[in-house]
């Protein structure tokens, strides 16, 4: 979906605005800013909204009802995220991180299967994240139905790929792929617009989980704006055996600083050229420094060795990736960085977001 067929979309929304991308620098792209001061009952009463998407349940014809009937069973795939770029350029009035940064979409997804049920039940096979009301897959239906007013249920499985605390926004693409999952198993026909509301409740990273792809991303994650695929490219993400904190990686920045500030605007621009080496050198990450995570330097300086056009942490840890111009160099890469760390992923730039695969 283009940026422009974004905003369009936000714009049916009245608690949801467009920020003039001219507010950013000369760009000329505009802003999707996903609406945090509203509740969700606020986006109830925009135009539109309560009669013809939020309660669509009412307005089913007959033979969507009898396709919902049929449609009990729903797959969706969530990528992963890496952060191209992550600068912390301040502190809100609300006292949260003010960022500047570039998310790429990755082939690397979340697998999740809903279900239709009279109960709210989360499965989580082979994974050590505790299926209880704190996982995000659990807040996203409550939000969903909270929204919706359906009184119904949903079983859910999480099939985890991307690693925990790695700063590759698992959590927020499971949140997603729920979120867009429910609304196909119950043709709820939410717009995009509603999704994202719903989504940035839940957390700054899921209305790009949404949207995936590449893009700028601003503020506590809720100015979003799509850019153009990135040129050609192959990552590898090598993942230590230990997570980091969030907000304890904002906490020591806080207390420690960065010397490591890129340019966003500089990066935006080598996207848009198609410039894959400009890319690279505007590449970098302000929590890099004070994230804990010990095995930084090392990743870096292996994924360098091997042909990475550049390496940093994504995020706020700990896992580490390195872009690279072809596959080879990538698995090469990956095979070497195996004999040290057992979490290494080969993966490529992913055009879209969370989606229903059946």
């Amino acid at each position: 979906m283009s940026s422009q067929d974004f905003c369009t979309k936000l714009l049916e929304q009245k608690h949801v605005a467009i920020i003039p991308g001219d507010a950013f620098g000369a760009s000329g792209e505009g802003y999707a800013r996903i609406s945090y001061a509203y509740s969700v009952e606020h986006l109830k009463e925009a135009p539109g909204a309560s009669g013809n998407s939020c309660r669509k349940t009412a307005s089913i014809t007959a033979s969507e009802e009898e396709q919902m009937a049929r449609l009990n069973c729903v797959t969706v795939l969530a990528p992963a995220k890496l952060n191209l770029a992550l600068d912390v350029v301040g502190l809100l009035p609300s006292g949260y991180h003010d960022l500047d940064m570039t998310m790429q979409a990755i082939t690397l997804y979340e697998r999740v299967v809903l279900r239709r049920s009279p109960y709210l039940n989360l499965r989580l096979p082979g994974s050590l994240v505790a299926p209880n009301n704190k996982n995000t897959a659990i807040k996203a239906a409550l939000a969903f139905f909270d929204y919706t007013g359906l009184l119904a249920g949903v079983d859910i499985t999480i099939y985890k790929n991307t690693p925990v605390r790695a700063g590759m926004a698992g959590g927020s693409a499971d949140a997603a792929a729920v979120l867009v999952g429910m609304n196909e198993l119950y043709g709820a026909h939410l717009s995009m617009s509603e999704l994202c509301a719903l989504g940035a409740k839940i957390g700054a990273d899921v209305p790009f989980a949404l949207m995936g792809g590449t893009c700028r991303v601003q503020g506590v994650g809720d100015f979003l704006k799509a850019l153009p695929p990135v040129p050609e490219c192959w990552f590898t993400v090598v993942m230590p055996d230990y997570g980091v904190s969030t907000p304890e990686a904002f906490a020591a920045y806080d207390k420690v600083g960065s010397s490591i500030h890129p340019d966003c605007g500089a990066q935006e621009a080598a996207i848009r050229a198609g410039d894959l080496d400009a890319l690279c050198a505007a590449a970098g990450n302000a929590l890099e420094e004070c994230s804990g995570a010990k095995d930084t330097g090392a990743i870096k300086a292996l994924l360098r060795e091997h042909g990475a056009v550049t390496a940093l942490m994504t995020g706020s840890g700990a896992a580490v990736f390195g872009v690279f111009r072809d596959e080879g160099a990538a698995r090469a890469a990956a095979q070497a960085a195996k004999r040290r760390w057992k979490q290494v992923y080969v993966a490529q730039p992913d055009r879209g977001g969370a989606r229903v695969s059946r």
